[in-house]
């Protein structure tokens, strides 16, 4: 009897500790103690942008706190890290962008899977690139800037804000689309990429709309096309990349919220629903527009199918351009 008091108490004392974490999680009660929001970037870039608009909103909704915790680094694999090991507990959530659907591509000692370990919660917006040139090269459209390319192979340089970048990426995915070799020129963040290409220093850039926009009509840059299926609300007139003249291209930097592998579904749900309404929010749609990004509203099973596809994609993309991360 006495041997199996301890095994009763320690019985006890487990089913207790479920009833507690059962008791954090029943989506009747959700939130009931701060979220923190782990966005894998540091201080101003696009994912903290989008993550504070959403913790803003998420905040208010709830009536509850929601931290934004940046863990910029290792091209994602910290921040990425650290909410596919947390409890699935809906308290520890992750805003990442399109980086997530290759960084254990880029990262072959990643320890984590992104299709086992996270939960697709919401895609969130969406924001295509420009195309741009420097003023001294001499073309004015896609089909010109791939001719040039291919009379001067490995020889054209474009600039990105680093090696396993959106911006590097969705370069390399130009270039296979197109068949042509260029020369990639990493910089320490997208401000000194896009330095680089208002002094001519690189000959192109696949640019973030907003902060090119004032040097184009300058005329210290040339827009070739937009990136997206559709084309920019801030650049109307300017044609796709599709439009352009390479069939099926299409690339943006997307966001999206992510959960640890295992979040109750209904958790899962009401993340979703209370995110989709924040981003149908004027505000919100007005602080997304001055981005340069679209909002997206899906449900968590379209994210993740699109997440998986995505996955599938920039694998070979990583492949065929030989990328390594910086």
């Amino acid at each position: 009897m006495m041997r199996g008091a301890p095994l009763a108490a320690c019985a006890l004392t487990l089913a207790l500790a479920m009833q507690c974490v059962y008791a954090q999680t029943r989506p009747g009660d959700y939130p009931n103690k701060p979220v923190r929001l782990v966005a894998a970037s540091a201080p101003g870039g696009g994912i903290d942008i989008i993550g504070r608009v959403i913790a803003q909103r998420l905040s208010e909704t709830w009536n509850q706190q929601v931290v934004v915790d940046n863990r910029a680094g290792g091209g994602g694999v910290i921040a990425t890290g650290i909410v596919a090991k947390s409890l699935p507990d809906g308290y520890t959530l992750l805003v990442q962008s399109v980086g997530v659907a290759y960084v254990q591509t880029l990262h072959k000692d990643a320890p984590f899977d992104v299709l086992r370990d996270l939960t697709p919660i919401a895609k969130v917006a969406s924001q295509p690139s420009l195309l741009a040139v420097h003023a001294s090269v001499p073309v004015a459209t896609l089909p010109e800037l791939i001719k040039l390319a291919k009379a001067k192979p490995g020889q054209l340089s474009f600039g990105t804000g680093g090696a396993g970048g959106a911006s590097h990426m969705g370069t390399e995915l130009f270039a296979h689309a197109a068949n042509i070799k260029l020369v990639h020129v990493p910089y320490k963040g997208t401000g000194p990429s896009m330095t680089a290409l208002i002094s001519g220093e690189v000959e192109f850039s696949f640019a973030n709309i907003p902060s090119s926009l004032n040097y184009v009509e300058q005329g210290r840059l040339r827009a070739i096309a937009i990136t997206s299926a559709k084309r920019s609300g801030l650049l109307p007139k300017l044609p796709t990349m599709i439009e352009a003249g390479l069939p099926g291209f299409e690339t943006s930097t997307w966001y999206g919220l992510l959960a640890p592998a295992g979040v109750s579904q209904d958790i899962v749900t009401k993340l979703n629903r209370t995110v989709n309404a924040a981003v149908k929010s004027p505000d919100v749609n007005k602080r997304l527009a001055a981005l340069g990004a679209d909002p997206v509203i899906e449900t968590p099973q379209f994210f993740a199918d699109y997440l998986k596809a995505e996955v599938e994609r920039w694998a070979k993309v990583v492949k065929a351009s030989g990328a390594t991360p910086e």
